[in-house]
C-alpha cells in the first residue's frame, strides 16, 4: 500500500487507482503525515477561496497549540475578535476558555484548539451547511495530524457537526462518543453561552471533571 500528499487531486488518485496501486484515503487515519504537510495544510486554508465567506473575512482562522496535543478543542466558527486577531477563541469567550483549562491544569500551548469553519459567517450567525461542506477537510486533515488522544466538541454547533446529529447538547454531555476518525469525543458548553447562562457554569465544571478522568484513563 502506498500514501499519497495530502492535496493530491481524485484524477491523481484514480491514475493510481488504475495502475493497481493501493492508496489509502486521509480521513482512515494514517499512522504517518509527512512533516511538511502542516505547512502546507496552513497555506491551503489561508489562500482558501472556495465559498463566499472568503469575500467577507478579515483573516482565516487555522487554529492555535500544540501538533502533539493530547487533547483537542472544536469549536464552531471565528467570531469577530477571532477575525481581527486570527486566532480562536479570544475575547471574553476565549478568557472563560482559558480558564476551563486552566482548571485542568492546561494552556492554550498544550492542547490544540480549532473551529470548523476558518472564516467567520457575517454577523455571527450559524454556519451554512454548504461553507461547513468546504471546510470539512481542513478540520479533517489537523485532526489526522494532531492525533488527540481526546476531542473536546466546544458547543452545540460543533457536536452536531461532529457527531453527525441533532440531540440536544444537554443529552450529549457526559458521554464518550466514537467519531469517524475514531478518537473518542466528549462535549461540553461553549463559553459564550457560559457568559449568556452563567447557572450552567456548574455543569460545564462537571464536564471539565469528566474531561480530566476521560484523559487519564486514555495515557
Amino acid at each position: 500500500m502506498t500514501d499519497y500528499h495530502p492535496y493530491m487531486n481524485h484524477s491523481q488518485l484514480n491514475i493510481l487507482q488504475r495502475m493497481g496501486i493501493e492508496t489509502w484515503q486521509l480521513r482512515q487515519a494514517p499512522l504517518e503525515i509527512p512533516q511538511n504537510a502542516w505547512e502546507n495544510l496552513q497555506l491551503a486554508v489561508k489562500a482558501c477561496t472556495a465559498c463566499p465567506l472568503a469575500c467577507t473575512r478579515t483573516q482565516t482562522v487555522f487554529g492555535v497549540g500544540s501538533t502533539k496535543a493530547q487533547l483537542m478543542l472544536v469549536g464552531e466558527a471565528p467570531g469577530f475578535y477571532e477575525d481581527q486577531q486570527g486566532e480562536p477563541f479570544v475575547g471574553r469567550a476565549g478568557k472563560l476558555l482559558d480558564a476551563m483549562l486552566n482548571a485542568l491544569g492546561l494552556t492554550r500551548n498544550d492542547v490544540f484548539i480549532a473551529n470548523i469553519l476558518k472564516c467567520r459567517p457575517p454577523n455571527n450567525r450559524d454556519p451554512l451547511p454548504e461553507e461547513v461542506s468546504q471546510c470539512t477537510p481542513f478540520l479533517e486533515k489537523q485532526i489526522a495530524f494532531v492525533k488527540p488522544k481526546l476531542l473536546v466538541a466546544v458547543g452545540r454547533i460543533s457536536a452536531h457537526f461532529l457527531l453527525k446529529t441533532k440531540s440536544p447538547l444537554n443529552t450529549l454531555r457526559q458521554k464518550i462518543h466514537q467519531t469517524s476518525t475514531d478518537t473518542p469525543l466528549i462535549v461540553t458548553y461553549h463559553p459564550a453561552y457560559l457568559l449568556r447562562n452563567p447557572q450552567d457554569k456548574r455543569r460545564a465544571w462537571a464536564d471539565l471533571q469528566f474531561i480530566r478522568r476521560t484523559l487519564a484513563e486514555q495515557a
